[in-house]
């Protein structure tokens, strides 16, 4: 028996939910709590025992009987994971971050009861040098737009009447008064282009597929998010699973789709938990199943648990796999939404696309194209990682340029080492170096300056990276995740790999630079489908842009960020060494000698070039030797 069975029930919901959430969504009235205390409970923030923290406050609000006054739950990604396990006060918004169990009686008398702020327990802002107490005031938050984001870090993601106090499945009662071409002139009006990675027109895709007189129909998530580095997609359906359920059936309608399937990586735990419950929760409440707020379309939902192959992301092997087949892309066309599921028309979107739909629906087109840029649209959604002050989940509006995201949100590069190169697209995108800094983030830009949008992984590197290595690392991700149904893919990055392998080891000749070129070449205009065409990418922008860092592997038989193993060695600048001791101390072979205040010195016998004394050296004095060549500084600031 459905809970919900016209427009009027779910208003009548919306505001007995508001009622009891009231300090934590606008325009509210009458709260029935004073303060709410949401912790992060994703899957980050619980690797740092959020959870534990989470208990303990739950313990001593009913110990010190406060539990009628404050609320306490565990919410999704928050977003700034490097300072994890965070905590938010609401209406006062108050930020802690790095809480741990022992913080929390302090938590308790001196901010719930005292309403005094702990400066110790505030985010600390590098450029300012001061502690933040407020998330408005911590610059990784407010240089964000979040709309896919809105919720996430807000409500509990297990209560869906918590989804519907903040304007949930509005979008889709609105959608249902349209006619289903309605809804798709509003969704190609909006110029909503697929966040998956391919950036192709949401709308036209529909429109597709619609026209297409073949039943029944499907529409299908894509949340087989492999990408090194990459938590965008895990972060929202851990937070806020009912945002992508009811763009779903948003899609649905418009296609005019009995079923849907949501496609999830079983290595996202925690997500398959909240989409099942999420799942559950929206057919009890009749947004699922038959006659949808009496409107008389029918639309139901089941989860597919993928069993983590790269080539999943690809919609063709995605299908395959749904349909209970191994995993491998087929030639197009014809297209997916002409002929996909069990060869019957079928929408393929990404997380971020459907947990849009809804917002774009309910505020119209024209408010969404004002966003971003002209042929990008929106917001994009990334997962900022890598050797940056601030990683975490962020959305920016598109057009923002990569500086602005790397030093203004993401607080630039720790210890005041120097930016070398961002990868985004993931392990088949493009790295940039600093020249290219001021380019805008959208499709097309990214496109141009030589990377990719991809689905949203954005992994920044410092001069201590060594690019012809990381161009490697990508590689060998990707030459492994291949389905191996067609040759250019399966051989090629075999042989590519080979070539890396060779200039890392010291073993590379200059013929190689070209051998790279020709099999990238190859495989891009060969490979069945966008894996074996995009894997070449790292390698080749990294020899566009850092051509120099090859060449030096190549002719010198050396690495001038001191990482390929073999290719330099460490010693000591005695000009520079203070004779502090922390090199020494740091090394694990005892291979570093020397008195205090006096030039160290390293055993060359023993030193086993893991890096350790270089990251403990704070005056730069670790120094990189190519055999018989002469001293060069490793890239360290």
């Amino acid at each position: 028996m459905s809970l919900l069975k016209s427009t009027d029930d779910l208003l009548s919901l919306r505001e007995r939910a508001i009622y009891a959430l009231g300090v934590r969504v606008p325009g509210a009235s009458q709260p029935q709590f004073r303060n709410d205390v949401v912790v992060c409970g994703s899957t980050g923030c619980r690797s740092a025992n959020s959870q534990q923290v989470l208990k303990a406050l739950q313990a001593q609000i009913i110990q010190r009987e406060l539990d009628k006054a404050v609320r306490v739950i565990s919410t999704g990604c928050r977003g700034l994971c490097a300072v994890g396990p965070v905590m938010q006060i609401f209406p006062s918004g108050v930020f802690y971050n790095r809480v741990q169990i022992t913080d929390v009686p302090e938590i308790v008398e001196q901010t719930l009861v005292g309403g005094k702020i702990i400066e110790r327990l505030c985010f600390r802002d590098v450029a300012q040098n001061k502690r933040l107490a407020h998330y408005l005031d911590i610059p990784f938050y407010n240089r964000q737009l979040p709309i896919v984001l809105r919720n996430c870090g807000l409500i509990d993601p297990q209560n869906i009447e918590e989804y519907i106090a903040t304007d949930g499945y509005l979008g889709l009662t609105k959608a249902l008064e349209l006619s289903p071409e309605e809804v798709i002139e509003i969704i190609k009006n909006s110029g909503l282009r697929g966040r998956g990675g391919a950036g192709f027109s949401t709308g036209i895709k529909w429109e597709l597929c619609r026209r297409v007189a073949k039943q029944p129909k499907y529409v299908i998530c894509n949340a087989d998010e492999g990408d090194p580095g990459a938590f965008m997609d895990r972060s929202i359906l851990e937070a806020d699973p009912h945002s992508v359920i009811e763009g779903m059936v948003i899609a649905a309608y418009a296609i005019g789709a009995p079923l849907g399937y949501i496609y999830v990586r079983a290595e996202y735990p925690l997500a398959v938990i909240h989409l099942r419950r999420a799942i559950a929760q929206a057919r009890a409440y009749g947004l699922l199943g038959e006659n949808i707020l009496g409107s008389g379309f029918s639309f139901d939902l089941h989860l597919k648990e993928g069993a983590g192959a790269f080539v999943c992301g690809e919609e063709m092997a995605l299908i395959a796999s749904v349909e209970g087949r191994r995993g491998e892309p087929r030639p197009k066309p014809p297209f997916p939404a002409v002929s996909g599921l069990w060869n019957r028309p079928t929408v393929v979107n990404n997380v971020k696309t459907y947990a849009l739909t809804p917002r774009i629906i309910l505020r119209g087109p024209e408010w969404f194209s004002s966003i971003g840029t002209s042929k990008s649209p929106g917001t994009a959604v990334f997962a900022l990682t890598g050797k940056i002050r601030n990683t975490g989940l962020i959305e920016v509006p598109m057009g923002i340029t990569l500086r602005e995201i790397i030093y203004d949100i993401g607080g630039g590069i720790p210890k005041k080492r120097q930016f070398k190169a961002v990868q985004t697209g993931g392990p088949l995108g493009g790295c940039l170096p600093a020249s290219a800094l001021d380019t805008p983030v959208d499709f097309d830009s990214l496109t141009e300056a030589g990377a990719t949008m991809g689905s949203g992984g954005m992994i920044v590197v410092d001069e201590r990276t060594c690019m012809v290595e990381f161009a490697k690392y990508f590689l060998t991700f990707a030459t492994a995740e291949s389905c191996g149904k067609c040759v250019p893919c399966r051989i090629g990055g075999q042989r590519l790999l080979e070539v890396l392998t060779r200039i890392t080891s010291g073993a590379g000749t200059p013929r190689d630079l070209d051998e790279i070129e020709r099999i990238s070449r190859n495989m891009r205009e060969a490979s069945l489908c966008a894996l074996g065409q995009l894997t070449p990418g790292p390698v080749m922008s990294a020899l566009r842009f850092f051509r120099e860092e090859y060449e030096a592997h190549v002719y010198d038989k050396f690495c001038l960020a001191g990482v390929c193993k073999g290719l330099y060695e460490l010693h000591v600048d005695a000009d520079r060494c203070a004779g502090c001791g922390l090199c020494k101390k740091a090394c694990s072979q005892d291979a570093i000698s020397g008195n205090r205040k006096e030039p160290h010195v390293i055993d060359q016998l023993k030193c086993i070039q893991c890096g350790a004394c270089v990251e403990a050296c704070n005056l730069d004095a670790i120094v990189a030797q190519p055999r018989g060549k002469g001293v060069h500084a490793i890239a360290v600031a």
